[in-house]
């Protein structure tokens, strides 16, 4: 390499690693703080490493019921969820990657514009109720968001990029639309069903906005509406100090860190898994169309 290019490199390294520690930082606070003493906390000592590290306060979390009912229900959405979102999103875009479907460009472009336009909160949440799905608030969280257009449009891209010989192949063989999609297009498309697959989790479990407007009983709630209720509304704090004849080893800051770091723990776990396929099916769904 040339001196040039020697400088060039080692520029980017420094901003990308500053970069990384930047996005790196809030995690790593956020971790420090919920191991640290409330009066390290208060008096500003935690900046970066935890200070009087104690574990008393995911003790209180992992001792609440309704943490692990919220997780539950959580993870109740995300997986359900998660599982209808793609067999719609796979259903359509197999459909609108055919030419011979007739009115396809219409399909196409109602589609597209729901990117650019939405009905709003209001008009939404009545469609909800006069389609009845508030009574079954479970249903509603899972239904009403079961397909998303940016994911429709990402995997018929790639369905298109698939050799028309393959089907024609699948065709003579006596294959129909169904085996033709089971066992020729799905096989083929692992990393776009991961990324997408991906985009609906984690839609699924950070979603909390429908959740807190739609669900009323206490049991169904998801976990960031109950990581919502702790940290705006410091509702559970008093139920936490009740619980515990509150000391000075928990507060409700030590709390909520506590509760975040346990709410992000299963992305974190199952992201480095998908991390091949997501840049790799992102790339494939952005080469075209």
């Amino acid at each position: 390499m040339s001196r040039g290019e020697k400088i060039f490199h080692i520029i980017n390294y420094f901003i990308l690693a500053l970069i990384a520690a930047i996005a790196l930082y809030p995690f790593i606070y956020v971790l420090s703080a919920s191991l640290s003493s409330p009066d390290a906390i208060l008096t500003g000592k935690v900046v970066l490493l935890p200070k009087n590290i104690r574990f008393d306060s995911y003790g209180v979390i992992f001792k609440d019921k309704s943490i692990w009912i919220a997780y539950g229900n959580t993870i109740f959405y995300t997986v359900v969820g998660t599982a209808l979102c793609l067999f719609l999103t796979v259903c359509g875009a197999y459909a609108l990657s055919k030419p011979r479907l007739r009115g396809r460009k219409i399909v196409t472009f109602f589609i597209t514009i729901t990117l650019w336009f939405d009905a709003g909160i209001i008009p939404f949440y009545l469609n909800l109720r006069d389609l009845g799905l508030l009574k079954h608030s479970r249903a509603a969280i899972i239904i009403a968001f079961a397909c998303n257009a940016f994911n429709v449009i990402l995997l018929r891209t790639f369905f298109e990029t698939v050799p028309s010989e393959l089907e024609e192949a699948a065709r003579m063989d006596g294959a129909n639309d169904l085996k033709t999609l089971t066992k020729v297009y799905l096989p083929l498309s692992k990393a776009s069903l991961a990324t997408v697959g991906l985009f609906y989790a984690i839609e699924k479990w950070n979603g909390y906005f429908w959740a807190m407007i739609i669900i009323r009983d206490e049991n169904k709630i998801p976990l960031q509406v109950l990581l919502k209720k702790l940290i705006v509304e410091n509702s559970m704090a008093s139920d936490y100090a009740a619980a515990l004849n509150f000391n000075a080893s928990t507060s409700t800051e030590t709390l909520t860190y506590a509760t975040i770091i346990v709410s992000i723990i299963p992305i974190l776990l199952v992201y480095p898994y998908i991390q091949k396929f997501f840049v790799k099916g992102v790339m494939i769904g952005a080469v075209k169309g």
